[in-house]
């Protein structure tokens, strides 16, 4: 990959609405001023998929970019979801769809998109590796890829099988830097170790880097007055050396003047800045919806196998994203993965043995609840 970017990507996940209640009622005249705010200086990375926006996003940037700029000017990247095929054939389908949809006759980045351990073998399946390949010999992608949602160990597994990957696109930020569960610097580490560039998702974890509790917002703002609270996020993951791009999903034509003022003239973090992203990130674990240490006392006699301190951690993750904006984290896959082992928040007896063992003196039952009523499916209500 030889293009000389700028590191800002244009993510069109979470664009202007004219309709809050309404994800594919995209406001397609801010947009497009945002695109001309970032093109006029110098950005050109754009990053879609089939349902950003309410299945909106591909055509919004057909109107916005295609149609409105020359081809040789900007990168377009789109993906393929394992929810949108079912068979060789269908792969082609998509293929073709996105690129009628997009206005273009190709793609300079095309990724299998968000795999983990759920999908992964999907894609394995139906040859999604070796048919993405094809698709670049025959010139109708640039480069190839992949996003990924899971450990650094089945990440490792497939750049092994996958040498001819060109480059990675992971959740990595400040906050999910030693993450049990997202494990953003693991997986980095990994890339690095192959050789391949990082595109970076999530750098703000959906905006909630850019509303930090007070105190951290006071460290931040006496270091660098001038800068927004999300300039540290943003400027944190393109410092790292091994990150080609990071993808902001910007909703308005404020946040890209604030994106373009911090990554046009970028400075990457220096060593004490990077400790005040540390501190930072040690505030807002602190503020966390249970107080569980991770102890596993509670684990051995659980008669119905549910791992309590993994659900925890996890779902405390989850309370310090912007749920309502984001609707899906990726914990909710790693959810539905380990209930494949153990036993669902749901499938509490209320037994009490947890309760009566934890040295945090936890109320367990009702706060296994709380988790079930996040992760667990809604039963259907027949009327």
């Amino acid at each position: 990959m030889t293009e000389a970017m700028k590191k800002l990507g244009f993510g069109m996940m979470r664009m202007p609405l004219t309709d809050p209640n309404n994800e594919a009622s995209v406001d397609i005249e801010q947009v497009k001023e945002m695109v001309d705010l970032f093109m006029d200086n110098g950005f050109t990375y754009f990053d879609t998929a089939i349902m950003y926006n309410g299945c909106k996003s591909q055509a919004v940037f057909k109107e916005a970019v295609a149609d409105r700029y020359p081809r040789e000017s900007y990168q377009a990247a789109t993906k393929l979801h394992s929810d949108y095929f079912k068979t060789l054939e269908d792969r082609d389908r998509v293929f073709n769809e996105q690129m009628d949809q997009m206005g273009v006759s190709y793609f300079d980045y095309y990724l299998i998109h968000g795999i983990n351990g759920l999908n992964e073998k999907k894609y394995e399946n139906l040859d999604c590796f070796s048919w993405l390949e094809d698709k670049q010999k025959q010139g109708l992608v640039k480069h190839i890829g992949f996003s990924f949602h899971d450990t650094a160990e089945l990440l490792e597994e497939i750049l092994n099988r996958h040498p001819e990957m060109e480059f990675v696109q992971l959740q990595l930020n400040y906050l999910d830097w030693e993450s049990e569960w997202i494990q953003s610097r693991a997986c980095y580490e990994v890339c690095v170790k192959h050789k391949k560039p990082v595109i970076v998702m999530e750098p703000v974890k959906g905006g909630t880097l850019a509303n930090v509790p007070e105190e951290a917002e006071r460290l931040l703002k006496a270091a660098e007055p001038d800068l927004s609270v999300s300039s540290w996020a943003m400027r944190f993951a393109a410092s790292l050396d091994n990150v080609m791009m990071v993808l902001s999903g910007m909703s308005n034509v404020e946040q890209m003047q604030d994106n373009i003022s911090s990554m046009k003239e970028f400075r990457p973090l220096n060593e004490g800045e990077l400790e005040l992203t540390r501190r930072v990130a040690e505030i807002i674990n602190d503020q966390i919806a249970v107080p569980c240490t991770g102890c596993g006392y509670c684990l051995e006699g659980c008669p119905m196998n549910i791992p309590i301190p993994r659900y925890f951690s996890m779902y405390n993750e989850d309370m310090r994203e912007d749920l309502e904006q984001k609707g899906w984290t990726a914990n909710m896959t790693n959810y539905s993965k380990l209930i494949e082992t153990f036993g669902k928040a749901g499938d509490c007896i209320a037994c009490g043995q947890c309760e009566n063992i934890c040295p945090q003196h936890l109320k367990i039952i009702d706060l296994i609840k709380t988790v079930s009523e996040h992760y667990d499916p809604k039963p259907e209500v027949n009327e």
